[in-house]
């Protein structure tokens, strides 16, 4: 296979088995996932899903029980440990709880590993000063830990990753911690990196605001299971799982909660959701319609609309609906209610 044609990270039939006493849990059930070089590639799920799982198991912090994770084409489980450490230095991880070392400065924090790989003092210095001039706080060198808030200490936690100049970024649940506007700045500086220094990102979440401001590819996960992926764009378009529906915000997460009839779910682009479908609609085809839900998100820098209307009984009128509504060029389905 040429070097152009292979993936950066592939994950091939990847499963994880946990005993515990009395049987064993399944955390991850044969999953396969293929993350190109540049991708901002958002793994999400609920708490549970298996998402830091398959995090742990793609820097091998875990071992799988089976299946295969290939790094350019080569398999990390059959590395040894020189092979491994090697690659490890190719892959940096960023945590929720960013893991400084509290008794040392920012510039200590953020030459830490310079210091570990050998790197002279005057050469890691010079390193220093650039990378917390890429996340923003070249002011803050001297600065402790303890004095900074907490987007401060996660951009440090990003300096000090980049620090040995990785190709890819693995954060787990990176912007948890923080507040909304905080987190915002943290995705906008992680898109920067990844456009700016072509380092793939691979971000562990289970928030869908973060898949949606910076993600161009998405994988859902479900009980241990890969249930949907592909690009942003397509999943939202055509969500075909329930954990999908709710992530988007198509079903709401509570049973309880959900419209008492079967719908139809309409997508469309920001430019259409200037037009009176709907009105159009009820006037073509002489219906009425119940506007169960809309909205308008944001995806990758590009607006989307959605709508749930109450399906008709009759499946003439069905067809008639979606047939019309496919004509003006919306994605048109059936929502299956659980």
């Amino acid at each position: 296979m040429s070097e152009a044609l292979t993936p950066q990270i592939e994950i091939r039939g990847l499963s994880k088995v946990y005993p515990i006493p009395g049987g064993e849990v399944h955390a991850l059930t044969n999953i396969n996932l293929t993350i190109e070089k540049g991708d901002i590639y958002g793994i999400i799920g609920m708490s549970g899903a298996g998402k830091s799982t398959l995090i742990r198991c793609l820097n091998r912090l875990d071992t799988p029980t089976d299946g295969q994770i290939l790094i350019d084409g080569e398999n990390i489980l059959a590395m040894d440990k020189k092979q491994l450490r090697q690659t490890r230095r190719r892959m940096a991880m960023i945590f929720q709880q960013f893991n400084l070392l509290m008794q040392k400065s920012v510039a200590r924090n953020v030459r830490y590993p310079l210091e570990i790989a050998g790197v002279p003092k005057k050469q890691a210095n010079e390193r220093v000063m650039e990378l917390l001039r890429i996340v923003g706080l070249e002011d803050k060198a001297n600065a402790f830990p303890a004095q900074l808030s907490g987007g401060q200490k996660q951009r440090v936690a990003i300096a000090r990753a980049l620090a040995s100049d990785p190709e890819m970024l693995l954060c787990d649940e990176a912007t948890s911690a923080l507040d909304p506007m905080t987190t915002q700045s943290i995705l906008a500086l992680l898109q920067k990196i990844n456009s700016e220094l072509g380092i793939t990102v691979v971000l562990i979440t289970h928030e869908m605001a973060v898949i949606r401001q910076i993600c161009n590819k998405v994988a859902i996960l479900d009980g241990g299971l890969l249930v949907e992926q592909g690009t942003v764009d397509d999943v939202f378009m055509h969500t075909k799982s329930a954990a999908g529906r709710r992530l988007f915000g198509i079903l709401p997460e509570q049973q309880e909660q959900l419209p008492p009839q079967p719908a139809i779910r309409i997508v469309f682009d920001g430019e259409a959701a200037e037009q009176p479908i709907i009105s159009k609609l009820v006037k073509e085809i002489g219906l009425d319609v119940n506007i169960l839900s809309a909205d308008i998100r944001q995806l990758n820098q590009k607006a989307y609309g959605q709508m749930l209307i109450a399906r008709p009984d009759d499946p003439f009128d069905v067809q008639q609906v979606m047939e019309y509504l496919r004509g003006l060029g919306m994605t048109v389905e059936e929502v299956n209610m659980p």
